[in-house]
């Protein structure tokens, strides 16, 4: 079965991916992403997943964030299950200084879409890319995400940096699942139609 590229993102109602203050601005996610609907698509998404593909920054947060939660007793179990699978997976970082904090990290620069269709041509699972905006419009212009698990929270930020900052070339999507929480929140996956 060949592999699929998935893209996962949290976006606001005005399609922003941080508040005003920049990167480091993301309070107004934290009550949505608790939701069961968001857990569970996380969930499905690293069922079938085998490579988390990360840029650097979003690579290292989650270096701090994620590995205790793997041993934590009073997280979600659905949690613990994406702290671990985050540690065991083979995770591939795009990062112009040639490091990463993660020990087994794959740490490559250049060209993200041919490095994804070396992936591709690996064996193994999905490609899990985890919110990074730069390697999602570099996917999207070569025409390799097969599939978006975007979650939506319903707040307008008025700033922020932009899911889709850059014009991206057309394409066509179909929505195959669509969850909602009791927050608001949004769970929607999206297949790309070819």
């Amino acid at each position: 079965m060949p592999r699929t590229v998935v893209f996962n993102m949290t976006v606001s109602m005005d399609g922003r991916i941080t508040g005003p203050a920049g990167e480091g601005d993301m309070e107004w996610v934290v009550p949505h992403v608790l939701e069961d609907v968001v857990r569970d698509q996380l969930d499905g998404a690293i069922r079938s997943a085998t490579t988390a593909l990360m840029g650097s920054g979003n690579a290292e947060g989650f270096a701090i964030v994620w590995p205790p939660v793997a041993d934590d007793e009073r997280a979600d179990a659905r949690d613990r299950a994406f702290a671990r699978w985050l540690d065991e997976t083979e995770k591939v970082v795009f990062s112009s200084t040639g490091t990463s904090t993660w020990r087994d990290a794959r740490v490559v620069s250049g060209d993200a879409a041919a490095i994804v269709r070396d992936l591709l041509a690996e064996a193994g699972g999905d490609i899990l890319v985890l919110n990074s905006v730069s390697l999602m419009q570099a996917l999207l212009e070569a025409d390799l995400i097969d599939r978006i698990d975007l979650v939506v929270v319903p707040e307008i930020l008025g700033g922020g940096r932009m899911l889709f900052e850059q014009p991206l070339p057309a394409s066509s999507w179909s929505l195959e699942e669509l969850g909602r929480g009791e927050t608001g929140v949004l769970a929607l996956r999206f297949r790309r139609r070819r």
